[in-house]
């Protein structure tokens, strides 16, 4: 079912967008855009960083902030699928490390009840 408000928002993947690439795509957002995006959380998913977020900017703009490009290259969806897995490769891995063993190789051990 979809839901006629996801499709007017001011961002279209709005709902698929992570938390850390929300400050900059709203950068490029004026103070109503941001107000519906705003209203919109609130009334679905009501996450907190996101209202923090979106308040937050919402407050510069009111302050007299202006609108700017925002970050092209901020995290979208689809790219951050692209961004699982890890970076460590067999080239960047550490040689394995073995510890010595207990005491040295000339050295017997002792029973633990025995201090002679």
């Amino acid at each position: 079912m979809a839901d006629a408000a996801r499709d007017n928002l001011p961002l279209p993947d709005y709902d698929h967008l992570p938390i850390g690439g929300l400050e900059s795509r709203i950068r490029s957002l004026g103070a109503d855009e941001v107000e519906e995006l705003l209203a919109y959380e609130r009334s679905h998913a009501d996450r907190v960083p996101a209202t923090e977020v979106l308040s937050t900017r919402l407050e510069q703009l009111r302050s007299g902030a202006e609108p700017s490009s925002g970050d092209p290259g901020a995290v979208r969806p689809e790219q951050q699928e692209a961004r699982t897995g890890s970076p460590v490769s067999p080239a960047t891995s550490p040689q394995p490390f073995s510890p010595p063993p207990h005491g040295a190789p000339d050295q017997r051990g002792k029973p633990k009840g025995d201090r002679t």
